[in-house]
């Protein structure tokens, strides 16, 4: 059974950083993407950002661009996200989700890809 456990959030101020992380367990973590989503109140899901199976390539949404950093580490089946400058609109529950390929596969929203329970980052003054 696919299991996909994240941690890391909570509240911070503005400009602050957190790690998000994303522990994998019941699949060969090496062989598959990864991506990260998150949806704030009241929106619908967002695609943050995603890395290939090798750690690679790794792609972001043009909003977290130069300041989210996706990473993973093969060898303990975790997943990362660096979050750096946060700002107020990051708030949202960030999900950890397992693609169907070794490269992205695009379909983030795909309500069939595992998904983890989530973690709540809030960004607040």
């Amino acid at each position: 059974e696919v299991q996909l456990v994240e941690s890391g959030g909570g509240v911070v101020q503005p400009g602050g950083s957190l790690r998000l992380s994303c522990a994998a367990s019941g699949f060969t973590f090496s062989d598959y993407a990864m991506i990260w989503v998150r949806q704030a109140p009241g929106k619908g899901l967002e695609w943050v950002s995603s890395i290939d199976s090798r750690g690679y390539i790794p792609y972001y949404t043009d909003s977290v661009k130069d300041r989210f950093t996706i990473s993973r580490d093969n060898a303990k089946n975790t997943l990362y996200l660096q979050l750096n400058s946060l700002k107020t609109e990051d708030t949202a529950m960030y999900y950890c989700v397992k693609d169907s390929q070794r490269k992205y596969s695009g379909e983030y929203y795909d309500p069939l890809l595992p998904r983890g329970q989530g973690t709540q980052v809030t960004v607040s003054s």
